[in-house]
């Protein structure tokens, strides 16, 4: 712990998805393990960050927020009149806890916390994963003391915005490139919920699948409440039973990784990973993603020669099965996106990050 710093007080704002609070709660333990921070966190009732944040040992505010994007129209009228209540609750909070930075990592109570910053000039610091920034990061974005970003192209919509990249587990960087003679593996992820289409149309290939690919095996992650079913209609399918495994959720994703030749996969927060651990993916962006980012964030790897993107309103059980034939009997170009796929990466991230938040302090 750095004693310079035993009075840093710092507020992490937002939540809602995983995709939020894990790298959140990242950059509130990088703050108090190595810089000593007091760090406290405000989010609503609706999201992850009740469970996870104080597991993990930090305060956590709740105030009263919700969407304005893909929404009712009564819902987004609660929104807007519960949003002026939101941002008077977070000055109460500030002048409270007196932050000398407000973090604000996205998701639902970012947007009333950053503006309650804004207004009381206490140093603001933005954190965006995706290409596309949301909502509140576009409203808040050209006002923002600094910002820290994952993708180059999403700097010219903030003020003093870095590239610091995404909070990674260093253990998905150490990952060794797959052994040449490997027999294949694919890996089919989508969050903590899963994806209903991939929990759909696997099982519809799956034998198929096996039969081309000479030796493959599938690991799917098909979410809690889709397991059952989903195993059921692998086991239907008459798939070998012995070269697949449905699993509800991965809790050994780094070991995942280092097994795998592919990646099936949403294009979310786990594109960070992707990059870190230099995986070949197949991306299928969730359509319904605010703003559309996801397909942005594919469309980066795709350029990148990274990824190959299939958009889920072209996708069928014949595309799917074309696509993923053709990227596992391809192991020079898997060879090849995977490099391109680490090219993405950005080591060190979680350190940058604090060091910015350091930088506003002074």
């Amino acid at each position: 712990m750095n004693k310079a710093n035993a009075a840093l007080r710092v507020m992490i704002a937002g939540g809602g998805t995983g995709g939020h609070v894990i790298p959140a709660l990242a950059i509130g333990r990088e703050l108090r393990d190595q810089h000593g921070a007091e760090v406290r966190f405000v989010g609503t009732a609706r999201g992850l960050e009740t469970k996870l944040v104080p597991e993990a040992g930090f305060g956590l505010e709740l105030v009263r927020s919700g969407q304005l994007k893909n929404v009712s129209l009564m819902t987004r009228a609660r929104t807007m009149l519960d949003l002026p209540l939101g941002i008077v609750h977070c000055v109460g909070l500030l002048r409270s806890f007196r932050p000398q930075v407000v973090v604000g990592v996205g998701g639902y109570a970012s947007g009333p916390a950053m503006m309650a910053a804004l207004m009381l000039r206490i140093p603001t610091l933005a954190y965006e994963p995706n290409a596309v920034p949301g909502l509140t990061n576009r409203i808040v974005g050209k006002r923002v003391n600094a910002a820290a970003v994952n993708f180059a192209q999403t700097t010219s919509y903030f003020r003093n915005a870095t590239v610091t990249g995404v909070p990674v587990r260093q253990e998905i960087f150490d990952i060794p490139v797959r052994p040449a003679g490997a027999a294949p593996r694919l890996l089919i992820t989508a969050g903590s919920q899963g994806a209903q289409v991939f929990n759909n149309t696997l099982p519809q290939i799956a034998a198929r699948l096996l039969a081309a690919v000479p030796g493959l095996t599938i690991v799917h992650q098909s979410g809690p409440r889709h397991l059952d079913a989903t195993q059921a209609a692998y086991a239907a399918s008459g798939a070998d039973l012995a070269r697949w495994d449905v699993k509800a959720f991965l809790t050994d994703m780094p070991q995942q990784y280092a097994a795998c030749d592919l990646v099936l996969a949403r294009s979310g927060s786990t594109v960070a990973e992707l990059a870190a651990a230099g995986k070949p993916s197949l991306l299928v962006p969730f359509p319904q993603a605010a703003d559309d980012h996801q397909r942005r964030n594919a469309e980066v790897f795709a350029d990148a020669g990274a990824a190959v993107m299939l958009l889920q309103a072209q996708l069928t059980p014949e595309l799917l099965l074309e696509q993923l034939v053709r990227l596992l009997l391809s192991p020079a170009r898997l060879a090849e996106m995977s490099v391109n796929a680490r090219s993405l990466a950005h080591p060190g991230a979680l350190q940058r990050i604090g060091q910015m938040v350091l930088g506003l302090v002074r």
